[in-house]
């Protein structure tokens, strides 16, 4: 073949819209509950400004006018729906902000943003070919239930369980074990399925999430992120003993297992696994430490440590994440909210008037916060501290960590 011919081969594989487009396409699925969903709204983007620490990440994010950048080379399928997992619906797009939770309308803008921003606008940075990101993640979801992958063996009452479900009657214990049982073994591992199925779906027909798709580009599973644990740092049932460490064992193990299954069901047997270690509340005090949150955290990032996950597996922690500052404008908050509680029950009781009440509720609040906390709550915060505050400053920091510990794994 002579060379201009060899040239013009070169640029037809290449296709119109250059030679970047024609390279295989980057895969990268990001899965779990309501963090992985996200619920930082784009109001709160500015707050990301204030701090001459991430100011440059707010640039990444936002045009010259102001606007929320959309990534040309990025783009997204969203499988989320009501946290039941009813109405699921898919979101598609290039990447841009919007595709974080999305409550009852699961295939329209949202309003806000989860860790997929600053992730996809990392690698649309770092990489010159073309990326899909595969998100699915529903709120209030466990690994111990719904997300349970099938080598982790059916879910099973533990011996507290057992003492708690079959004894006295007591607070929180099912009216009808029968029925209990059988629902929840209708849940267990739906939600890993539903993961799993949409990859799939979505992997078989990529040009459906990214329209220049060619077949003969192919694709490669790149990644996996997986931001999740609330839901079973609460459960006291199904790790019970609070305060004693290695109280959340099992769940190290349940994840073990999920990431064994996931790569099994995708065929990719060395596909480079994040895990995103829960830090809600932010970094421990080591004067007074909690110790479930502790051994949580451990039980979390233990896998990675696993001699047939060295290399292959990370875990980050997002606990320095979490905004310190609106952390304690948070606490200040609920201590408001406590007092309220506390002169309401004094006004039924009759011990106080609904005008003594509102006075002294009014002096708290002026005590505890300042005109100035407040107006920076509302330029940062827009969630419950379950949900990093939402945050935006916090998730654009999370996205960002979890693709730079991915782009050193990439072929």
């Amino acid at each position: 073949m002579n060379r201009m011919k060899w040239c013009m081969a070169m640029a037809l594989a290449a296709g119109l819209s250059g030679g970047a487009m024609a390279k295989p396409v980057k895969v990268f699925i990001m899965a779990g509950q309501s963090n992985m969903e996200g619920h930082a709204r784009v109001t709160t983007f500015d707050y990301i400004g204030d701090d001459p620490a991430t100011a440059p990440l707010l640039k990444q994010m936002r045009n010259a006018d102001g606007t929320s950048k959309v990534c040309d080379h990025v783009w997204m399928s969203y499988l989320t729906g009501h946290y039941e997992g009813k109405a699921n619906g898919e979101g598609l797009g290039k990447l841009t902000t919007g595709f974080g939770a999305r409550g009852s309308a699961p295939t329209k803008d949202g309003g806000k943003i989860g860790p997929e921003y600053t992730f996809g606008l990392r690698m649309d940075e770092k990489l010159d070919q073309p990326v899909v990101i595969i998100k699915t993640a529903w709120g209030g979801r466990s690994l111990h239930t719904e997300f349970r992958s099938p080598s982790a063996g059916p879910y099973e009452l533990n011996e507290f369980q057992k003492k708690f479900y079959y004894g006295p009657p007591a607070h929180g214990r099912p009216a009808d074990m029968d029925k209990w049982l059988a629902e929840k073994k209708a849940e267990t591992g739906r939600f890993y399925r539903m993961m799993i199925e949409h990859v799939q779906k979505t992997l078989k027909d990529l040009k459906h999430v990214y329209p220049d798709y060619k077949e003969e580009q192919g694709y490669e599973i790149a990644g996996f992120v997986w931001l999740q644990g609330f839901n079973d740092a609460v459960d006291s049932q199904t790790y019970p003993e609070r305060g004693k460490l290695g109280r959340y064992n099992e769940y190290s193990r349940l994840l073990e297992c999920f990431i064994r299954d996931v790569r099994k069901d995708l065929n990719a047997p060395k596909m480079p696994f994040v895990i995103g270690v829960m830090g809600v509340g932010g970094e421990v005090d080591p004067a007074k430490p909690n110790v479930d949150t502790v051994d949580f955290r451990r039980a979390m990032a233990a896998p990675a440590d696993l001699p047939e996950f060295k290399g292959n597996v990370i875990a980050i922690q997002t606990a320095p994440f979490w905004d310190a500052k609106l952390g304690e404008i948070d606490n200040k908050l609920l201590q408001i909210k406590n007092k309220r509680g506390y002169f309401d029950s004094q006004v039924k009781a009759g011990k106080m008037t609904k005008e003594e009440a509102a006075k002294q509720l009014k002096e708290f609040e002026d005590k505890t916060i300042t005109p100035e906390d407040r107006k920076t709550w509302e330029r940062g915060a827009s969630n419950a501290g379950y949900h990093y505050l939402g945050c935006a400053k916090t998730f654009a920091l999370m996205g960002r960590a979890f693709a730079d510990a991915l782009l050193p794994l990439q072929k």
